[in-house]
């Protein structure tokens, strides 16, 4: 990132976190340890459970271990920074790590918005055409969907030009960061020049990527409840649509902090608020997916059960 000070080159920014309360600053690395923790051996968990359990190999799960991939990445992107800052009383980070944390999280949570539309597609076919359920969710069809340009490629692809421009702004003597991480609004409002074009990127990429992957899971999940409400039993609507509960848990707790984020304008937001928000996506999502798909779906639960009677007895056929 290029960044000018008077004409002289600085290489680094200021991070100034949540408060310059030392007392405060212990008790915030503790917690986001404990966050970071929790949700790096859940994810790394689930993707396990998915691989070695092959009750789980299905189009479903095979999301699911990427979505805990995303998740794991982004968290690690983010977090360990942090809890550095929190220990250190210079916060600084050098450009070029303050542009790789850029393109990293931007790259994952990209990739995030298509994985969860690609579960929906899944639970739309699931529930609305069973009887093609095998033929149209191939394993060969959901490695196509993820690695296509739709997914990670786009993810890569949107967060390389955010990086690229973010990288012809200039930020004078304004080197401090009201934000525990390089974020991209977070940049915008300390560079001293015209940040429009990045606005504009910032908006149509977002209107695009989260936009675009939210109206995929609102038709999804439009069509599953018109055949759920055409079922005769009130127990078989029950049954059939709690196997979609933690999808839309997922969905809720990803999209509603990226949409106050990323679409409203920047005058209706408080910095201060920005990182309150962006919290939710960089730690409480990466710690709640994994612990709402265990906790809600009878499958994982029986994986878990059937991983854990195997290594008390590992010698029971």
């Amino acid at each position: 990132i290029m960044v000018e000070d008077n004409s002289t080159f600085a290489p680094e920014f200021f991070l100034l976190g949540f408060t310059s309360q030392e007392d405060l600053q212990v008790i915030c690395f503790v917690l986001f340890l404990a966050i970071y923790v929790v949700s790096l051996v859940g994810n790394l968990g689930v993707i396990t459970l998915i691989r070695i359990d092959s009750c789980l190999h299905t189009p479903m799960y095979f999301f699911l271990s990427h979505l805990s991939l995303l998740d794991a990445c982004y968290s690690s992107t983010i977090i360990p920074q942090a809890l550095l800052n929190f220990l250190v009383k210079r916060k600084a980070i050098s450009f070029m790590r303050c542009a790789a944390q850029l393109f990293s999280f931007a790259t994952c949570a990209t990739a995030e918005c298509y994985v969860l539309a690609a579960m929906a597609y899944d639970r739309y076919v699931a529930i609305c055409n069973p009887l093609l359920y095998p033929v149209v969710m191939s394993r060969r069809l959901c490695i196509g969907m993820l690695m296509t340009v739709l997914v990670y490629a786009t993810g890569f692809l949107t967060s390389l030009v955010h990086t690229v421009l973010a990288g012809r702004l200039a930020f004078c003597q304004a080197r401090s960061i009201n934000h525990f991480f390089c974020e991209l609004p977070a940049l915008l409002h300390l560079s001293c020049s015209s940040t429009r074009p990045n606005h504009i990127l910032q908006v149509c990429s977002a209107e695009f990527n989260i936009v675009g992957s939210i109206l995929v899971i609102l038709t999804s999940y439009a069509c599953i409840l018109y055949t759920v409400l055409r079922m005769p039993s009130a127990g078989r609507r029950l049954k059939v649509f709690s196997t979609c509960t933690s999808h839309l848990a997922a969905v809720t707790i990803f999209y509603m902090p990226g949409l106050v984020t990323y679409m409203l304008p920047s005058k209706a937001r408080l910095q201060d608020e920005e990182k309150l928000v962006s919290i939710f996506y960089t730690a409480v999502t990466p710690l709640l997916n994994p612990l709402v798909y265990s906790l809600r779906n009878r499958e994982v639960k029986g994986a878990l059960r059937r991983l854990w009677g195997r290594s008390l007895f590992p010698h029971v056929p």
